[in-house]
């Protein structure tokens, strides 16, 4: 590993890359229980997703710059289903005969969701900018990967959506309004932000003209 990348940024790389292994063995694990075919698709493509994700990320720590981080397309078109409709009871599996598709994917949406936090927590602490930024994408790639594993899920009842009374969600919705412009930056900050320029002292608070300060030799004891 290069060795000028920071001891923090060293740690975070093997969490990262610890995790994806694990990641790929598990998904490797769960395909001989699918049996679902769109189930089947999701998972092999995210497996080769996730190596080939894994592999890049191991090419730039180790030639800084050789890898890229390529993100996970799907499908957006999507129009979740809202609302309980009879769902089934859960309960644990006593043998791992038991897995089955639902099984499968609900482990695979907590892998993903927990690697989007670590990979975004990882991110943050990191200096180098490639690696910043190969990691960052890491983290949206997981919760796309999270995202389309979802639509499985709840195109199969696996995952629903309960609802509110629409009275009740209008009420949170509504209860928050636009905010003002701070006038108090009005030609200031405010101002300066929308052409990109940032002004840290827009009201020249503590610009002390020098000429102005007098001393105050009232009631001073000279003895």
């Amino acid at each position: 590993m290069a060795a000028h990348f920071g001891a923090h940024e060293v740690m975070e790389v093997h969490e990262v890359l610890s995790t994806s292994i694990e990641g790929i063995n598990l998904f490797h694990l769960y395909r001989p229980y699918v049996k679902d075919q769109q189930l089947r698709q999701i998972l092999d493509r995210q497996i080769l997703f996730m190596t080939n994700e894994y592999n890049n990320l191991v090419q730039l720590v180790e030639q800084q710059g050789a890898g890229q981080a390529i993100p996970y397309r799907t499908v957006k078109n999507f129009a979740p289903t809202y609302g309980l409709d009879n769902p089934a009871t859960n309960s644990p599996n006593t043998t791992a005969n038991q897995m089955d598709d639902r099984d499968v994917a609900s482990g695979m949406l907590l892998f993903h969701k927990s690697s989007a936090v670590q990979k975004m927590n990882s991110a943050l602490e990191c200096a180098d900018p490639n690696l910043r930024s190969a990691i960052q994408q890491g983290a949206v790639n997981c919760s796309e990967e999270a995202y389309e594993i979802w639509q499985f899920m709840n195109q199969k009842g696996y995952y629903q959506v309960p609802t509110m009374k629409e009275m009740t969600t209008n009420t949170f919705i509504n209860s928050y309004g636009q905010a003002s412009s701070p006038g108090i930056y009005a030609g200031g900050a405010a101002a300066n932000a929308t052409q990109g320029v940032f002004n840290p002292n827009p009201l020249n608070v503590g610009s002390i003209n020098q000429n102005q300060i007098q001393p105050n030799t009232n009631n001073i004891n000279l003895q």
